[in-house]
């Protein structure tokens, strides 16, 4: 009997979930709404062609010769995600004699018949950062920081039906990136930025079904490297166009993988983990002296992601993998602003987002699955010097449905399926704080400026 639930056990692990993407803001575990309070109270349109402000040199560092002088600006973004996975049908188990029993049998191990309970837990806070300095009339250097890639995502119930799928997972990201831009002519910018970013992942799953089954974790990190470039075009007076293209980053994660069936106690592991490369284009149009209207879309090459090896660094040899076969997503927005008065600007976007996951790859931690963003917000001008942007999103996600039933790509032991109905609620604010003198500013060539 212990050899079958010993047996039974490791047909289970496969390290199903890799990040936490529950509670991620867009497609799979990609943070889009931790980059700007002034974009995200616009669903990010125009994000490329500088419509959301300093956050636009996250999407297309060209945006840099817009901010004339020497200017910095702090992000502060809440998100808390809503979603549980309730199972459709009664979870089962077969057995390594093909034997199909429920997951409550005690012959393999007495599972639970619950759901997940809520995911997203508390939330979490995400930072960025964003500093431009005009050096010349045509000259800008600048920084970024941010954390494009993460957050993490736990079952409410510990002891669930799928639990050999994944009880935890938690990412850590911190992207800098070095800007410079430069102004080609009064109607051309052009921009770079040379991205460095950590990458810390850890992820639990039980090694079995029962409530005290201990964990599988696999835990590592790594620092990689990556850079971004855009175009920022200026045709005729009050238009602005836009490109970016950010690189994937491949990052080399080493760590160790403890408690895996039939391997030592802690295994020294490394994985590459390609993480997709974009292509985002925006245009932002002012209308008159009160309105301004901006677009959107963004590309993932989501479908670059796909089935990672867990390789050991004893033997070189595979152990296990993570098992992803994504798609590609789009996500399309436009958003208008209104300026109230001299010192108030309003603004509001919607958006919507095909995933990178559908009901054939989604894991029991990514609640994903195409999305609409509704979106609000607005700057308060206090001086030449200060200035304060607060956003709001209310992101609807579609009905999910997770399918462990026989061709999942992490399908193990467990026979399981569940739906979720998950929702995601969004608060940002930044302050942007001028260092030099607006007055004594050097002069700038393009027509389009953020207010």
């Amino acid at each position: 009997m212990k050899g079958l639930v010993r047996t039974a056990a490791a047909a289970t692990v496969s390290l199903a979930a890799l990040l936490a993407a529950g509670a991620a803001s867009a497609s799979s575990f990609a943070i889009r709404s931790g980059q700007s309070a002034e974009g995200l109270g616009m669903a990010y349109a125009g994000a490329a062609s500088g419509g959301i402000g300093m956050g636009s040199m996250a999407w297309n560092p060209a945006t840099i010769t817009m901010f004339p002088g020497r200017t910095s600006q702090w992000n502060f973004t809440y998100l808390l995600p809503e979603g549980e996975y309730t199972p459709t049908q009664d979870t089962k188990v077969r057995t390594p004699t093909g034997v199909i029993l429920p997951n409550t049998h005690p012959a393999v191990g007495g599972g639970s018949p619950l759901g997940t309970g809520n995911l997203g837990g508390d939330g979490a806070f995400i930072p960025a950062s964003y500093s431009a300095w005009q050096l010349t009339d045509r000259l800008w250097i600048g920084m970024t920081t941010g954390a494009p890639f993460g957050l993490r995502s736990k079952a409410e119930n510990n002891f669930n039906a799928a639990q050999s799928y994944g009880r935890s997972a938690k990412v850590r990201s911190i992207n800098v990136s070095p800007t410079i831009g430069y102004q080609v002519t009064d109607w051309l910018s052009i921009g770079a930025a040379f991205q460095i970013q950590y990458f810390k992942a850890n992820l639990k799953q039980a090694n079995g079904l029962g409530a005290t089954a201990g964990n599988v974790i696999l835990d590592g990190d790594t620092i990689d490297f990556g850079y971004r470039f855009g175009v920022n075009l200026t045709p005729w007076q009050g238009t602005n166009i836009g490109i970016g293209y950010r690189s994937s980053i491949r990052q080399t994660l080493e760590g160790k993988l403890m408690g895996a069936p039939g391997l030592p106690v802690i295994t020294p592991v490394k994985a590459n983990l390609n993480l997709p490369d974009s292509v985002v284009f925006g245009v932002s149009q002012v209308i008159n002296e009160q309105w301004q209207a901006h677009l959107g879309v963004e590309w993932t090459n989501w479908s670059r992601f796909r089935r990672i090896p867990i390789v050991s660094q004893l033997s070189g040899t595979p152990v296990s993998s993570l098992n992803f076969v994504y798609d590609d997503s789009w996500f399309f927005s436009g958003g208008v602003e209104y300026k109230y008065n001299r010192d108030l600007t309003l603004r509001a976007g919607v958006g919507y987002e095909l995933s990178a996951v559908n009901d054939t790859n989604r894991t029991i931690y990514i609640s994903d699955n195409d999305r609409l963003w509704l979106s609000t917000g607005l700057s308060y001008k206090f001086s030449e010097k200060v200035n304060l942007d607060v956003g709001y999103t209310y992101i609807h996600v579609n009905k999910a449905r997770v399918n462990y039933t026989g061709a999942h790509p992490q399908q193990g032991a467990v026979i399981y399926a569940a739906e979720a109905q998950p929702q995601i609620h969004i608060v940002s604010a930044a302050l942007t704080y001028r260092w030099d003198n607006p007055t004594e500013t050097i002069p700038v060539r393009p027509v389009v400026r953020k207010n």
